[in-house]
């Protein structure tokens, strides 16, 4: 007779079978966010509808397996990972940008940003530093702020719900690259769509970051046993690239080769710094 299953197997399966539900619930709402986008109109509301996927899919598998909403990880956890997890993004896009600057790949403080800024803020156009600074300062914070919501429905879904389920049937490592190659080609889609390059180069360039990216969320989640620092560096890595540093970024030749989420700089920067806490999970026992 086949003997019993140890219940270090049934835990195994068990979550191998979660882990099924939620991703085919996710991919069956998602399917339907993504035609819109890619079929109908690429308005932010589809893009919302799209970024709440995830924890829709993370609740109701929740419901499914009986589980109740509030085990997920939602308590703050703690202000030192919390902080960390802003001002991360922000170093290594600062960094990747400077680079990018200071060897021509484009070029700093577009005018034509800055002047859109004064228009915004109400500043007279001859106090173009006032109206950076003042900008900067409202999109770090006020936008910041106000894009978490949407970044939450993310995040909910991967660091709040599948990377703990991944962690009772891998290591760390295994974790975080299989989370981030799923986040990765769940923004697939769009990337080829909407990228405006080479859709390879850039469906690379992409995966590299997110799954880099996905190294140190996941540390940081497992750190604080909270999904919040996963949602601030989510939150600031998007506002930084996105609203900051890309619109003030003035294209030269080759130029997009190198700035934004498809470019190759901001990988490379940001792979670096997943080596570096791979190696703190490591060293913590994750």
């Amino acid at each position: 007779m086949p003997s019993q299953m140890t219940n270090s197997q049934i835990d195994r399966r068990d979550a191998w079978i979660t882990i099924s539900i939620f991703m085919g619930i996710l991919c069956g709402l998602s399917a339907i966010a993504h035609f819109a986008i890619l079929e109908l109109n690429p308005t932010s509301l589809y893009v919302g509808a799209l970024m709440l996927c995830p924890a829709i899919a993370a609740l109701v598998t929740q419901k499914i397996r009986g589980r109740t909403i509030s085990s997920l990880p939602w308590a703050w956890g703690n202000w030192r990972s919390n902080i960390q997890a802003y001002f991360i993004p922000a170093a290594y896009i600062t960094l990747a940008y400077c680079l990018i600057w200071a060897f021509g790949l484009g070029a700093p403080l577009n005018p034509e940003t800055i002047t859109e800024w004064s228009d915004e803020l109400g500043f007279p156009p001859n106090v173009p530093a006032l109206s950076m600074f003042v900008m900067i300062g409202l999109l770090a914070s006020v936008q910041f702020v106000k894009s978490l919501g949407s970044i939450a429905g993310e995040e909910i879904g991967w660091r709040g719900f599948l990377v703990w389920e991944l962690r009772k049937v891998m290591p760390f490592g295994a974790v975080s690259i299989l989370s981030g190659l799923i986040w990765a080609a769940w923004h697939y889609p769009i990337v080829i769509k909407y990228g405006g390059g080479n859709p390879v180069f850039q469906v690379a360039c992409f995966t590299l970051m997110i799954t880099s990216m996905s190294v140190i969320m996941t540390y940081f989640t497992f750190k604080s046993g909270s999904v919040w620092p996963a949602v601030i560096f989510h939150g600031a890595h998007n506002i930084f690239i996105q609203k900051i540093f890309t619109p003030l970024t003035v294209d030269t030749e080759g130029t997009q080769m190198w700035i934004d989420e498809y470019g190759l700089m901001i990988p490379l920067i940001v792979t670096g710094f997943a080596f570096f806490y791979w190696r703190k999970a490591k060293a913590e026992g994750f």
